[in-house]
Formats: C-alpha cells, structure tokens, sequence
C-alpha cells in the first residue's frame, strides 16, 4: 500500500469530526425533550423507556395503553431498517454522502414538525422524530475513530465513569481525552433537552426548530465537504460501518 492510500485510509472523514457530533446529539436532546414535553410523554431517542411502558400496560391488561407505546417502537425499528437502505441507494448518484442528506432529510422534517397543529395526534409527531433519532443513530457511530451514540447518553456515561477510573490509576493521557470527550457528548445532551423545554414554554411546538437551525447548519457543513476536498471520498464508508 503506497504512503497516499495510507494517510487517506486515517484521514477521519468530516462525517467522522468530534464537533459534528457534539452537534447532533444537542439535536438529539431537542428531540427527546420535544417529544416528551410537547408531543405525549414519549421517549424518541431510544426505546428502552417505551418498552417498559409496553411491557407495565401489557401486565395490566391495558392493551391500548400498550398498543401507544409500540407504535414508537415500530418506528425506530423502522428508522433503524430504512437508514440501511438508503445507504445503499445514495451512493450511484456521486452527488453527496447518505450521512450528508440524512441531515439535510431531519432539518425539513424537523421544520415541518413545528408546523403540526396540537390538534393533531401526537403520533404524526412521535413516529417522524422517531424514525429521525433511528436513523441518525444508525448512520452516525463513531467520532474520530470512536464509537458515539447522537441521540442517547447511557453508553457515555457508563464511558466516563470507565476512562475517568483508567485516568486516575494509569495516569495516561488518552483515557482523559475518552473521559473529556464523552462528557462533552453528556452536556451537549443534557443542554438540547434543556433549551427545547424551555422553549417549549416560551413558543411551544416551534421549539423543535432549534434542532432544524442545528441541523441546517451541520448539512451545508457536510455538503461543502462532499463537493469539494472529499469529493473523491464519497464511496469511502465511515468508520464503524
């Protein structure tokens, strides 16, 4: 292998950069928050919630109770199923990275949502954001060579206890930088969920467009990568696919 395929075989794509995902998991805390305080007590981002809830209304016999909670799951599931295909599709046209229009997909989505009146059911909110936060968690999984979830935290907190412990007994520089690194993804989280309820107060079901901003400006970020100093990549896959 010459020393050219080597260094492009390393180079980490932008796809790939840290601050793309500090930036879709601020997203992705806007989609929990959202859906949660503003569209039915649901949790988008992951399902190990709703299927709690499925299963606690299953044991009480309360099968539609329980029939509300699947449909979430049958969404993300979906999600998780659709992101796979469309990979696939994308990558004839030579245009931009699936990664690239999936982002570009959740900013239109996203927009459209704060546009469903609150007369609507919940559900055409739910299942959208759904199928969103699966996607994204399917497409985007590592971070510069490390895995990283965008739409929940459970795994980074389980990482910095991990690497905060490795830190403090080995002393070693990279076990801080992993610790740094998943906490950042930790606050970015925790800070979407927390502005979204906020305007949730303040503009109600438009607060969903603070993940649109967020994601607009991801996509140009990405799509300007795909059309000029990556545009010879677009057939090369992230790391962790």
């Amino acid at each position: 292998m010459s020393d050219t395929s080597t260094r492009e075989d390393t180079k980490f794509l932008e796809c790939e950069k840290q601050y793309i995902f500090y930036l879709l998991i601020f997203a992705g805390g806007v989609f929990g928050g959202y859906t949660f305080v503003q569209r039915g007590g649901i949790f988008c981002n992951a399902q190990t919630a709703n299927l709690v809830m499925l299963a606690i209304h299953l044991g009480q016999g309360d099968w539609n109770g329980a029939l509300y909670y699947f449909i979430p799951f049958l969404a993300y599931l979906g999600g998780i199923m659709l992101s796979e295909l469309l990979a696939f599709s994308i990558k004839p046209l030579h245009l931009m990275r699936w990664d690239t229009l999936l982002v570009g997909i959740e900013a239109v989505v996203t927009i459209l949502v704060g546009f469903i009146p609150q007369s609507a059911p919940d559900q055409i909110s739910q299942v959208s954001l759904n199928f969103l936060a699966a996607m994204q968690f399917n497409t985007f999984r590592q971070a510069e060579g490390v895995g990283m979830a965008t739409t929940f935290i459970t795994n980074h907190v389980r990482q910095m206890g991990s690497h905060l412990v490795q830190y403090l007994h080995h002393r070693k520089p990279e076990n801080f930088n992993r610790f740094r690194r998943h906490s950042t993804m930790v606050v970015f989280f925790v800070a979407g969920a927390a502005v979204c309820s906020f305007c949730c107060k303040i503009i109600g079901d438009y607060a969903i467009w603070c993940a649109s901003g967020i994601e607009i400006f991801v996509f140009f970020r990405l799509l300007y990568a795909d059309r000029t100093y990556e545009s010879e990549l677009l057939y090369r896959k992230p790391k962790g696919h």
